[in-house]
């Protein structure tokens, strides 16, 4: 599948910083210490509807992940899917009375659109869903033969994954099995289907249904791949056994990461499946979660038809930390068009406070858990003074440009 252009990204001088990143399963900040290339993995989109914000700041945060290895000289191996088949997508077809197939590609294109908009460095792998059933239907067929997976004995053809063959089930996510079986059942689980071994169990292969799509599954039957597996085998494949960063919303982090963790853990017998799991918080408007299902969502299409400049979209979702959910209004967007436009000045200005000095300060505070308010202060700091005449240094607003485009993204 293919993914967007890249945006050039300005080699800056100097060597950049260990990243330091909180991992949700340890709950504190550890440093990223890739072996090789840096595996990145991210939950990508389900194509059934247009990118909102949320995408947007999940996407955005794990550039930053991206441009920071980059500048402290790793090579990056950044794979990220497209479940472009789940019950969501035939859903929204049905109702529109569209072609699943037609919906899926539409909304696809328009993701890539809006990333390239945003400046996202694009995915060495952007990959499908369908496109990868073959390798996932052997992944499955492989736990089945193990007996850690099972079918039921309803007629379905549906196959499980049993969570006891996973010991640590939980550990990502840290939270109580009461606590598991809620987000369960509100995020696309069936702890009331009947015949499983435990609640908790996921799925891994929906047998065929009628009027809906199925691929051949070899041993397993006709059907489609469940959503964690999909994720699991995809990274095993294009990135390893392990990986270093596995990230995507809060909203992921049980059932998909955990129990997507648990799939690639046994599949390889290595553990953790990854270094980090990096959860970015939930955007909201007028006090609510943005979310489909509530209809409150603001797309970036919609904002670039408006002629928003997606640089100031861009600062607007980084003006919190990435980990805290966060609310939307027009006073943020407008605060981070006056800022953009005041940074374009300083840009502009013939002389600046010390840009060597500005560029240690903004790869200390990003190298910190992506400690974005505080590299926004720093770079206003510097921008005041430019803008009142301080400093004497004639290479520093150039220098200020690139160090704002090659770690935030945001070009001037």
């Amino acid at each position: 599948m293919e993914s967007w252009s890249a945006p050039e990204v300005p080699r800056l001088p100097g060597a950049g910083q260990p990243l330091y990143l909180f991992d949700s399963a340890r709950r504190d900040k550890f440093p990223s210490q890739p072996n090789g290339r840096a595996g990145l993995y991210v939950c990508g989109i389900t194509p059934y509807d247009a990118t909102h914000l949320g995408h947007a700041a999940t996407m955005i945060t794990f550039d930053l992940v991206n441009r920071l290895w980059r500048d402290a000289g790793h090579e990056v191996v950044y794979v990220q899917n497209v479940t472009d088949i789940d019950d969501p997508l035939l859903e929204r077809a049905a109702r529109d009375h569209e072609d699943w197939v037609v919906l899926a590609m539409r909304e696809t294109a328009l993701f890539r659109e809006d990333m390239e908009a945003l400046r996202i460095i694009p995915p060495e792998h952007y990959v499908g869903a369908v496109e990868s059933i073959p390798v996932i239907a052997e992944r499955v067929q492989e736990l089945l033969e193990r007996g850690v997976a099972y079918r039921l004995e309803d007629g379905t053809g549906d196959v499980y994954f049993d969570i006891s063959a996973a010991p640590r089930f939980g550990y990502e996510s840290n939270l109580s099995r009461e606590q598991m079986l809620v987000f369960f059942a509100e995020r696309g689980g069936d702890p009331e289907r009947a015949g499983k071994r435990d609640a908790l169990d996921p799925l891994l292969w929906r047998g065929v249904r009628p009027d809906e799509p199925s691929w051949p599954g070899g041993v397993l039957g006709p059907g489609r791949p469940g959503w964690h597996i999909e994720c699991a085998v995809i990274a095993m494949t294009l990135i390893g056994d392990t990986i270093e960063v596995q990230g995507g919303g809060n909203d992921l982090l049980f059932p998909h990461h955990e129990c997507s963790a648990a799939h690639a853990e046994v599949l390889s017998g290595a553990e953790p499946f990854a270094q980090h799991y990096v959860h970015a918080g939930m955007i909201g408007l007028h006090g609510e979660k943005m979310s489909k299902s509530r209809g409150n969502l603001v797309f970036v299409s919609r904002l670039r038809a408006d002629h928003i400049d997606s640089n100031a979209v861009r600062l607007a979702l980084v003006a919190d930390h990435y980990r805290a959910d966060r609310q939307w209004t027009d006073d943020l967007l407008k605060a981070a068009e006056q800022r953009l436009a005041r940074w374009r000045a300083a840009a502009s200005a013939p002389s600046g406070p010390s840009g060597a000095a500005l560029l240690a300060g903004v790869r200390a505070a990003l190298t910190d858990d992506l400690d974005t308010p505080k590299a926004l202060a720093l770079i206003d700091e510097w921008v005041d003074g430019a803008l009142s005449g301080e400093g004497s240094d004639p290479d520093a607003p150039e220098l200020m440009s690139s160090t704002v485009d090659a770690l935030l993204g945001v070009y001037l």
